[in-house]
């Protein structure tokens, strides 16, 4: 595959569509060939010249997909890995026992799973702390803190990082900062120019975009030796993404700008609309100016994102009726694909949720936002 050459000034729809790819010499095809090989020839003097030797290793369409990846957030690498908490463990492998990390209070369900059941037993220390006030953060720092895990939207109360504070409480801290930009992707905010030290996606989501891929990624603004633990992770631990799955991440990345940004669109629709509708007792979403991170949201974001929650008026009860009652709407987990989702978040998080129990997320498809408002509209006029 002959890589073309991307100018640094390129606007990231002709990075979405031409960064890591090139033609193929070989045929003259125009999207790259699937190379499902395990394993690749040697030289005859023994050596690798290609470039490959072993798929767990490297492979072409991996090599693509961590290409273009790295390109979209500005970074200089990335790691694609098998799904977005592999990507999550490959930075924990990276600390040492009394390491300490701080992490947000709303934190994405998975990240506490992953310590709860994982991680208990390594002596790594965790302490969560409300991301929203720098100030919060700044005393959760312990001495041996050397991770500091923004997510900003969070999930699932959309709360905004100011990630220029967080970057540089980690700088004086000696730490490395972390912001999972899974409900944001590049195309709406670039944590790079903030200062933060890497990104984490879930690839499974807006990336792959189309609810057909398992997959994450750490991108680096720089390769620090952190981050070449986690490639060593990558390389030796094995949790790396197919080629199939990074030939189809890479298809669904070329529509990501416009994806996004028409989700986005929706979504603030939908916010608004919520906003007044008299079953509804709070919205969550940054593009709202009532928003208590609105105007963080609007410094580091080029639009809000396809993700918002609200609080049915009433309790749980209340709250499942209305996702039992929709239509267009689909009753699943995940987020960021073609399909509009709802979910009650509390009951997927288990007993030890801290979202409160009546509220509903929605991951805005790329339906008429007219069609997915009147969904709604009648389903919470059935509490009436």
């Amino acid at each position: 595959m002959t890589e073309k050459k991307i100018g640094k000034k390129q606007h990231i729809e002709t990075l979405a569509i031409h960064a890591g790819r090139g033609i193929d010499p070989a045929t003259g095809a125009v999207i790259a060939p699937i190379h499902l090989s395990t394993t690749f020839e040697r030289d005859a003097d023994g050596q690798y010249s290609r470039g490959f030797c072993y798929s767990r290793t490297e492979n072409p369409n991996r090599q693509q997909l961590e290409a273009c990846l790295a390109a979209l957030e500005g970074g200089s690498e990335a790691l694609a890995f098998s799904s977005g908490l592999a990507a999550l463990a490959s930075l924990i492998y990276g600390l040492k026992p009394g390491d300490h990390i701080v992490a947000p209070d709303d934190v994405y369900h998975g990240f506490r799973k992953l310590f709860d059941k994982v991680f208990e037993q390594w002596g790594i220390e965790l302490s969560y702390a409300d991301f929203s006030s720098p100030e919060k953060v700044q005393a959760a720092l312990r001495p041996r803190t050397r991770l500091i895990w923004a997510e900003t939207p969070s999930n699932p109360l959309l709360k905004i990082t100011d990630l220029a504070a967080i970057a540089e409480i980690a700088r004086e801290a000696g730490a490395v900062s972390v912001c999972d930009s899974t409900f944001a992707t590049p195309i709406l905010q670039q944590p790079f120019d903030f200062g933060i030290d890497l990104v984490v996606h879930s690839l499974t989501k807006y990336i792959a975009g189309h609810s057909d891929v398992l997959g994450g990624a750490v991108i680096a603004r720089e390769a620090t030796p952190f981050f070449e633990h986690a490639r060593k992770s990558q390389f030796f631990a094995g949790a790396v993404l197919s080629p199939f799955d990074c030939w189809l991440t890479l298809r669904g990345i070329e529509t990501l700008p416009y994806r996004v940004r028409a989700q986005s669109a929706s979504a603030l629709k939908i916010a608004t609309w919520l906003l007044s509708h008299a079953q509804v007792e709070a919205v969550f979403y940054p593009g709202l100016p009532g928003h208590d991170g609105h105007a963080t949201a609007a410094r580091q974001m080029s639009h809000f994102g396809g993700m918002l929650s609200f609080l049915v008026r009433g309790g749980k009860e209340q709250a499942m009726q209305v996702a039992a009652n929709v239509h267009t709407f689909i009753r699943a987990t995940s987020l960021g694909g073609t399909h509009s989702l709802i979910e009650h978040r509390a009951s997927i998080e288990g007993p030890q949720s801290t979202t409160p129990p009546n509220l509903l997320r929605l991951s805005i498809g790329l339906e008429n936002s007219e069609d997915l408002i009147e969904d709604l509209d009648e389903s919470l006029a059935l509490l009436e």
